[in-house]
C-alpha cells in the first residue's frame, strides 16, 4: 500500500498533490503486471529481428502459408538443434536430417554450419543425391537454384561470401517437368498430406522463408506458392524439409510442427 502524505486535500495544491501520487500508483501497478505478463522479465521480443516483412495467405486450394520476406543478405544458415519456436532466432526450419546428422547441403561461406568439413552430416553435401540448393552469391547480390552433391562444386564468385541452402527443386517456370525433377532429387513423400516448408525468391532479389499452417501434398504446397507467394514475380526456389519439422518463429507467428527438434535452420539476422 502507497502512504499519501499528509496534504491540505481542500486546497488546490493539496488536490494536485494526491492526483500526481494516485497516477504514479496507477503507471507503477501497469508496469508490474506487464512484467507479471512476460513471465517476471522483460518482453523476450523486444531485441529480435525487424528488418523483414510477416505474411500469411490463403489459396485457392486450401493451402495456408505464412511467410518471412527479407533480403538475402540478411539471411544466415544456423545450426540449432532444436524446435525453432524454442530457438533464439527468428526464420525457419532448414534442409534434411537423420538424428543430429544433416543430410541437406548448409555451409556459409565454404564452411558447413554443423561440424568440420568433410565429416559426415556437417552440411558439406547433399547426400546420396545431387538436390536443387539454394545459393546467395554475396559479391553479386544474387540467388539461383543450383543442382549439386558437395559444396565444392557451388559455382559462386567469392567462396568467402555465400551462404548455399539444399533441398529439393521447385523448378518455378516448369510447370511440365518440376515433378519429374523432384522426383530425380528423391523428394520424401510428394503425395502425402504433410506440412511443407519452402525458400523462394522473386526477380528482384528479395526472399521468401515459407511455412504451410496446414497439410497437402507436395504439388498443392507448389502450386499455392505460385499462386500467392509474389505473384507473377517468383524466379525459382527450393522445398526445404516437411512435415513436423515445418518450423516458423517470428514476433507475429510461432509454428513448431510437431515440437521436434531439428537441426538446423535458415535465421534472420536483423
Amino acid at each position: 500500500m502507497i502512504r499519501l502524505p499528509e496534504v491540505d486535500i481542500r486546497s488546490k495544491s493539496g488536490i494536485a498533490v494526491v492526483l500526481a501520487i494516485m497516477l504514479a500508483s496507477l503507471g507503477l501497478s501497469v508496469l508490474l503486471f506487464r512484467t507479471d505478463w512476460n513471465g517476471g522479465g522483460p518482453d523476450p521480443e523486444a531485441n529480435m529481428p525487424r528488418r523483414y516483412v510477416y505474411g500469411t495467405e490463403t489459396a485457392s486450394n486450401g493451402m495456408l502459408l505464412s511467410y518471412l520476406r527479407t533480403r538475402p543478405s540478411n539471411v544466415t544458415l544456423e545450426a540449432v538443434h532444436n524446435n525453432v519456436t524454442l530457438s533464439p532466432f527468428y526464420g525457419i526450419n532448414g534442409g534434411f536430417f537423420y538424428e543430429d546428422a544433416l543430410v541437406s547441403l548448409a555451409v556459409v561461406n565454404d564452411r558447413p554450419v554443423n561440424g568440420d568439413p568433410g565429416a559426415y552430416g556437417a552440411g558439406g553435401e547433399n547426400v546420396k543425391y545431387a538436390r536443387g540448393t539454394l545459393v546467395w552469391d554475396g559479391s553479386l547480390d544474387r540467388l539461383s537454384v543450383q543442382v549439386v552433391r558437395q559444396a565444392s562444386e557451388l559455382r559462386v564468385t567469392d567462396r568467402a561470401r555465400f551462404w548455399a541452402q539444399g533441398g529439393i527443386s521447385m523448378s518455378l517456370g516448369e510447370d511440365e517437368r518440376w515433378a519429374a525433377q523432384a522426383a530425380a532429387e528423391n523428394a520424401p513423400f510428394p503425395d502425402d498430406n504433410r506440412l511443407r516448408s519452402a525458400a523462394v525468391y522473386d526477380k528482384e532479389g528479395n526472399v521468401y522463408l515459407v511455412v504451410s499452417r496446414n497439410k497437402g501434398s507436395l504439388a498443392a504446397f507448389r502450386e499455392a506458392i505460385v499462386e500467392k507467394i509474389g505473384p507473377g514475380t517468383l524466379a525459382d526456389g527450393i522445398f526445404l524439409d516437411g512435415d513436423g519439422s515445418s518450423q516458423l518463429r517470428s514476433r507475429e507467428a510461432k509454428l513448431r510442427g510437431d515440437s521436434r527438434p531439428v537441426v538446423q535452420m535458415l535465421r534472420i539476422m536483423e
